[in-house]
């Protein structure tokens, strides 16, 4: 079978071929004609293709068609290089041996390699797809060496582009499969970016793949869905199907709700609330649920912004956010207020349902004919909802605090529409699915995973109050036959002892984030389950998702070479539109991507900055790049491995201890059961002749001798056991489920008398 690695129709006319046939002049016309009907074509960076001379083109490789588009962005004519392979379809193979590629037979390449070189040595812009094989993930794949040798023995500059939008056209392998698509009504916009050239010698996997991303980042920033406005985005998205039951609320009863429904209740207490709130933001305090959904659609249609506070952060800290936010006004509900009558509820604070039943019949029973009979635009134009939202903000929530004070993140309408985006582009969450809505929404994985990215697309959502109450995220799964299971690990490895293997049994995908998944749970729950767990990463400063785990992608007849989607230990390759560095924790020197250090990320899902905080939006970015707080690595084919956030890392004598490798050694060895919640912690202490000491928060008794005998006995290092244990009858977490660092800290030194 074939893997096209790229054939152009603008290379068809070399000499031989003109004294040989007219053949690839029809050649060329047709597949010139075809692509423009098919797809609108931009370009950046083309200053970059030297107009004479030898050079190397390498790009990533996302469809059949790949080669058109980068010949149509071209100022130069490009020599594609082709592989043909036993078996390949005589169709394909007529086409390549007529249309002047270079042709490298699979069981012989030198010979092809040859002539590549000679090509580049004799001037020509030669082009390659170094990833080997078409994309069937949409992200960048493993990437070949065979580019590099090409440069370096033709001495010339290699020039990375990053080709983004072909993904999800006919001649793409998005949905798993090749052709068999509907095609698009318009003409799919596609955006070609080049970058500087690299040099021959340095034109190594991890600098190509690294040039490839940053080109790929600034070829996605330029899709005009970023410009968009999320609430007509949205409001379109549930007016194209109406019928469509969105949201199966399970608070108390099971209560279905169609988007039409959704949308006609929320257009008309949007209404109310562009009367009744002056202010700009909005606050909400609702569980997931479809009066979630109304409260945060309603807010945004209103032109206003929705602040979905954490409740679970105590008075003090909400007190601070609600004055940050500048909210006033607070949509809960009754029932929330019982449930936490400590939250520093405003003297504002209406009443979800009262709210809708203010609105009447009378102000919703239009809106719901409207999204029934009216084209979609209509209703959002109806409704006045302007065309674009672009970089205004749309959403505010604050970081968990874990390591600090919250902090305001200013979200956008570019943003969460990047983000959605970059999840749509990936099989993770599949166009039609059934997924469990359980994470709060002032997580910011709630926020716009379990609601916006719904509303943009079809999948449906069963919502449970609460991501602690097992028993019924169980109940659900089963009984709503939910394909997707999104939380925390701590939310997580409760069902291992509360669900029997045939009530998850409809369960296709279960991603995790917030935390490292340790590896007992994830052996655990595939034991048990037969269901891998795929890890991902991602913060509230990039809405949030990064980069996750995925299936590896079925092989398919025209594309029989193995892909991987997954790789253990890994948080998954980076999403389309996204492009990071490795830093020097301490200097901020730039470090090869395979070492470790503080990652940094650039894309068109990171925030521009904290509310009100200018000292600490500055501290953020380096350079225009995000600094994350984590410590990571890239392995030489794109997966990202976290080592840890700084504030669980202890500088000790000089040398970085992870807090994390400490506590699942120390649970191995002394077989300790998380599977209620975690039984113990480490943290840090200051400490006056080595700067730090760790301290071991246990629910459990361990004495210093066997703790340090059975740990140096594992063969971890001296400086690496904790000096101090402190029994505590419950190690302290946020509402999101990952550990609260300030407060293990604050134990920690409440046990040195600090």
């Amino acid at each position: 079978m074939l893997t096209l690695r790229g054939i152009s129709p603008a290379s068809m006319s070399t000499p031989i071929l003109r004294r040989r046939s007219y053949l690839p002049y029809w050649l060329e016309l047709v597949a010139a004609v075809a692509a423009r009907v098919l797809y609108r074509v931009g370009a950046s960076g083309t200053e970059h293709i030297p107009p004479t001379g030898g050079a190397l083109l390498i790009a990533n490789h996302l469809s059949y068609v790949d080669c058109v588009v980068l010949q149509m962005a071209s100022p130069r004519r490009i020599r594609f290089v082709g592989f043909r392979e036993p078996g390949m379809p005589w169709l394909l193979d007529f086409f390549l041996r007529h249309s002047g590629a270079i042709l490298i037979a699979s069981r012989h390449p030198i010979d092809g390699m040859k002539q590549a070189i000679r090509c580049l040595k004799a001037g020509e812009l030669v082009g390659v797809f170094p990833e080997g094989h078409i994309s069937r993930t949409g992200q960048l794949m493993e990437i070949k060496r065979g580019f590099s040798v090409m440069a370096r023995h033709a001495g010339v500059p290699v020039i990375p582009a990053g080709i983004d939008g072909a993904w999800g056209s006919v001649f793409s392998f998005a949905g798993n499969k090749y052709l068999w698509k509907s095609p698009r009504l318009k003409p799919t916009p596609v955006f070609v970016a080049f970058g500087a050239p690299i040099p021959s010698e340095q034109a190594s996997i991890a600098v190509a793949r690294k040039a490839m991303l940053d080109q790929g980042a600034i070829a996605f920033d330029q899709r005009p869905v970023l410009r968009r406005n999320l609430a007509r985005e949205c409001v379109q998205s549930l007016a194209k199907r109406p019928g469509h039951v969105l949201v199966i609320d399970r608070t108390t009863e099971r209560k279905p709700f169609k988007a039409a429904t959704l949308l006609a209740v929320a257009a008309a207490l949007s209404r109310r609330i562009k009367v009744t709130i002056p202010e700009k933001r909005v606050g909400i305090v609702l569980p997931p649920g479809a009066g979630a959904f109304i409260a945060n659609l309603a807010v945004i249609c209103a032109g206003k912004v929705p602040v979905n506070l954490n409740f679970t952060l105590g008075s003090i800290s909400s007190v601070a956010c609600i004055r940050m936010a500048d909210v006033r006004t607070v949509i809960s509900a009754e029932a929330m207020r019982a449930k936490i009558p400590s939250f520093p509820w405003p003297e504002r604070t209406l009443d979800i349902t009262r709210e809708i039943a203010a609105c009447g019949k009378k102000r919703i029973l239009p809106w719901l004919a409207a999204a029934w009979l009216l084209p979609n635009q209509w209703v959002a134009t109806l409704l006045g909802i302007p065309h674009i939202g672009d970089r205004e903000e749309v959403g505010l929530l604050f970081t968990s605090g874990s390591a600090g004070e919250p902090k305001g993140v200013m979200l956008t309408h570019r943003n969460i529409l990047a983000n959605c985006s970059q999840i749509a582009s990936l099989p993770i969450l599949p166009p039609v699915c059934s997924l469990m809505g359980c994470l709060p929404l002032f997580h910011s994985f709630g926020f716009t995973v379990t609601l916006w990215f719904p509303m943009l697309r079809r999948c449906r959502v069963v919502t449970v109050p609460s991501p602690l109450d097992t028993r019924k995220i169980v109940d659900a799964i089963r009984d709503e036959q939910v394909t997707v299971l999104v939380g925390a690990p701590t939310f997580i490895r409760p069902i291992l002892k509360k669900a029997q293997p045939s009530e998850l049994k409809s369960l296709d995908i279960v991603v995790t984030g917030a935390e490292k998944l340790p590896d007992d749970l994830y052996r655990a729950f595939l034991e048990t389950f037969h269901i891998e767990i795929l890890q991902g990463y991602g913060l509230t400063e990039t809405t949030p998702v990064t980069n996750v785990n995925q299936p590896d992608p079925p092989l398919e007849p025209a594309a029989p070479a193995p892909q991987h989607g997954k790789r253990t230990g890994s948080t998954g390759r980076l999403f389309p539109g996204m492009t990071a560095r490795v830093v020097d924790p301490d200097t901020g020197r730039e470090l090869a991507v395979t070492e470790t250090g503080m990652v940094l990320f650039r894309g068109a899902n990171v925030f521009s900055g904290y509310l009100n905080d200018e000292e600490k939006t500055r501290a953020a970015f380096k350079d225009g790049w995000f600094v994350t707080g984590d410590l990571g690595r890239f392995d030489e084919d794109g997966f990202l491995f976290i080592e840890g956030r700084m504030s669980r890392f202890s500088k000790i004598g000089g040398e970085m201890v992870p807090h994390v490798t400490i506590e699942q050694k120390i649970a191995e060895l002394f077989k300790i059961d998380q599977n209620e919640g975690p039984r113990i912690a480490v943290t840090s202490i200051p400490d006056p002749t080595k700067g730090e000491a760790l301290v071991l928060l246990t629910r459990d008794p361990i004495s210093n001798e066997e703790l340090r005998a059975r740990l140096l006995e594992a063969g971890l290092p001296n400086l690496w056991v904790p000096k101090i244990i402190q029994r505590v009858e419950l190690i302290p977490l946020l509402g999101s489920g990952k550990l609260d660092i300030k407060g293990c800290r604050a134990l920690a030194l409440q046990s040195a008398g600090g």
